[in-house]
């Protein structure tokens, strides 16, 4: 009988991908939907420190509770951008609500180059990600980071969050990130996440790579 992993997310996407990586492994993967209260995000100082939190959190809300064969999955990413001494990252989400990329954007205008390398380098960025997977109490996590730059504008499309205004930096052959300026077997031609489609976005995407990194770690059910 296939484990089940519940996966803390409103995010149906993030279901769906889970699932395609954990099924060939044994694991049924379903939505965690904590109902009456509120899953609080920590102050914290690093995204496995706010995984963590939320993981001890949700555990008492486990449907088969914390003595059954269920494990738990919490997700967590955040943008990290130079300039800003790191901002916002573990607090991405609350500046997602509260000033959102125009804000980013507005933060960083000084920035700016005739030389879109420069520009670049000048508004260097980082997503990163952490997957964390509770499993008869002990937590796995799996890290995953995308580097690159905040454009001058935002851009509308398939994308959440920061994705408007975050563009990655090309991948060379192995999947490896280049510095701007050079060109790689992988790149959005200077769009953003938010102007690209899905599965283009995941071939770069953090949170691929957090789960890619957790899955390393996960034995078959």
């Amino acid at each position: 009988m296939a484990r089940t992993v519940w996966f803390l997310t409103g995010n149906a996407g993030k279901i769906m991908e889970a699932t395609n990586h954990l099924e060939p492994l044994g694991y049924t993967v379903k939505q965690l939907i904590v109902e009456g209260v509120s899953i609080i995000e920590p102050q914290a100082d690093t995204l496995e420190e706010v995984a963590k939190s939320k993981i001890s959190q949700a555990l008492a809300h486990l449907p088969g509770g914390k003595d059954s064969e269920d494990l738990l999955m919490v997700e967590d990413a955040g943008l990290f951008v130079d300039a800003l001494n790191g901002f916002p990252g573990v607090i991405s989400a609350y500046a997602l609500k509260t000033i959102g990329c125009s804000g980013i954007l507005k933060l960083l205008e000084h920035l700016n180059s005739e030389d879109t390398v420069q520009s670049a380098q000048l508004r260097s960025a980082e997503f990163q990600a952490v997957a964390a997977l509770w499993n008869n109490g002990e937590i796995l996590y799996g890290n995953g980071s995308c580097p690159g730059w905040i454009a001058l504008e935002s851009s509308e499309g398939e994308g959440f969050g920061f994705d408007p205004i975050f563009t990655p930096y090309d991948l060379d052959a192995l999947g490896e990130p280049l510095q701007p300026g050079n060109y790689g077997e992988k790149s959005t031609h200077g769009k953003t996440f938010g102007a690209i489609p899905l599965n283009e976005k995941q071939v770069f995407s953090h949170r691929t790579k957090a789960l890619n990194d957790l899955l390393r770690q996960l034995p078959s059910a």
